[in-house]
């Protein structure tokens, strides 16, 4: 079990994170206007709001992160799921080829809760119930045949 009020006070409204100045802006800003979600799959996943948190593993220099972060915001705004990025991670540059999570991130800067949650690839968008329960996780991107809603209901509708 994963405390959830710890993760949020430790974390960012995926808002903010695509909202903050960075290199990252306008492939955020763009794939906010292109993306769009699937009707019926996003419909299915408003019944999860209030009973369910994404939190996402996040870095603003990460291809995917700036593919799946904003498919993140579009969920939020179009589910009522609560999505919360905790970001600003770096790569330990002092262990190139690195073995466990504790090699591999810089912390600080890089939350440490990627230890508690074994992050070894970005984005982690974790999902967790009411009682900070992870549920399951999208690690780096869906799968091929499947959109990033798609996933998020199917680990939803398995727990």
């Amino acid at each position: 079990m994963h405390d959830l009020q710890a993760l949020k006070a430790n974390s960012e409204p995926v808002e903010e994170y695509i909202a903050a100045p960075s290199d990252a802006t306008e492939a955020f800003t763009q794939r906010l206007r292109d993306y769009e979600l699937d009707p019926i799959t996003t419909e299915k996943l408003k019944a999860y709001a209030g009973k369910a948190y994404l939190f996402s593993f996040s870095a603003r220099w990460c291809p995917d992160c700036k593919r799946n972060v904003p498919v993140l915001k579009l969920i939020q705004d179009a589910t009522g799921i609560e999505v919360r990025v905790l970001g600003n991670i770096m790569r330990d540059a002092k262990n190139p080829n690195p073995s466990t999570p504790d090699e591999k991130w810089k912390i600080p800067p890089s939350p440490p809760e990627l230890l508690d949650f074994k992050v070894f690839k970005i984005p982690y968008i974790a999902v967790l119930d009411a009682n900070g329960k992870e549920l399951g996780a999208v690690i780096e991107n869906p799968p091929t045949d499947m959109t990033l809603e798609e996933v998020l209901l199917a680990i939803l509708e398995s727990a």
